[in-house]
């Protein structure tokens, strides 16, 4: 059964978002679901602090044993921290996706910033 928790929103691309409820700044993941079709995750690029994205832009990618994956950024806005441990150990994404295997934060443009977002239920939807 994949991990699903209720408190976060995900995207069609299987990332994850969670709104941290400091200044409108959310963090981002892939999924539990996303880890587990990748395999063994053994290099993570992960965008630059600073860089302004637009929802949908490709803003990293995600190398497995079995293939490499674009990571989408969900929300609009500035990147405003990384996930540096990825560097060295990008096998967090597996082992712990929804916590230490996050991947960045970003400074949302607008509260609206995940209305577009699937819920826990909807995202499971998509997976069955």
């Amino acid at each position: 059964m994949t991990d699903i928790p209720a408190e976060l929103a995900y995207t069609e691309e299987h990332e994850w978002v969670e709104d941290l409820h400091e200044d409108s700044t959310f963090r981002v993941g892939i999924t539990d679901h996303a880890q587990s079709e990748l395999g063994e995750v053994v290099f993570v690029q992960l965008p630059e602090v600073g860089d302004t994205t637009a929802a949908g832009d490709v803003v990293g990618e995600v190398e497995s044993t079995k293939s490499v994956s674009d990571l989408f950024a969900p929300v609009s806005g500035e990147i405003v921290s990384v996930n540096e441990e990825l560097a060295d150990n990008p096998g967090l994404l597996n082992e712990s996706p929804y916590e230490a295997g996050w991947l960045f934060t970003v400074c949302v443009d607008s509260g609206e910033a995940t209305a577009d977002l699937l819920d826990a239920q909807a995202y499971q939807q998509l997976l069955d």
